[in-house]
Parts: structure tokens; sequence; C-alpha cells
């Protein structure tokens, strides 16, 4: 079955490019953030009888974070070859790394 993408479009006089069964704000991509806007609906959007009616909001900007206050825990383990490494885990951020 092939991957269904919905994505916010930013023109309101085309008709609207989600999938069947997504809603207006619906997008695929996790990143994306909608908001409701005024359409102004072109012929073809008459024609069809769907306008799209959001638009994208830009990303926040992350905050700066102290990461010196950061949790992490590290281990050893045994990759299937028999290479021992160090597992390192930020508890914190959820980033895990793998060192020789």
């Amino acid at each position: 079955m092939a991957q269904r993408k919905t994505t916010l479009d930013k023109d309101t006089t085309t008709p609207s490019t989600t999938q069947p069964g997504d809603g207006p704000a619906d997008t695929t991509d996790p990143t994306e953030r909608a908001s409701s806007v005024t359409p102004q609906p072109g012929p073809e959007a008459l024609k069809v009888g769907t306008v799209n009616a959001v638009q994208p909001v830009p990303q926040d900007e992350k905050p700066a974070r102290d990461s010196k206050k950061d949790r992490t825990e590290k281990y050893e383990a045994v990759k299937p070859d028999g290479t021992k490494v160090t597992v390192t885990h930020n508890i914190d951020t959820g980033e895990t790394s793998v060192s020789a």
C-alpha cells in the first residue's frame, strides 16, 4: 500500500491538496502546524467545491537549554560481532550514541 502524504499549502485560491479522509489542517509531516485563514477561492476551487483555508505556520525556535544539567547513563554492551562498545543515553533528550 502506498504511503499517503498530506502537506499544507499556502495557496488559498486553489482546491485543497488534502487526501480523502483528511481534514483541512491535516498533515502527515509532524513538523508542520496550521492556522486558519480566509480563503479566496479561484475558478478551479469553485468548480471542484473545495478550497484550501489553512496556511502553514513558521516553526518555533527551540529555546536554548543548558546541556550541562542533562542526566546521562553510560554502560558497556557487546555488539553481535563480539566488539565491546560504550552506549551513552541522554535521559532528558532521548539521544543515544555508541562509541568504541
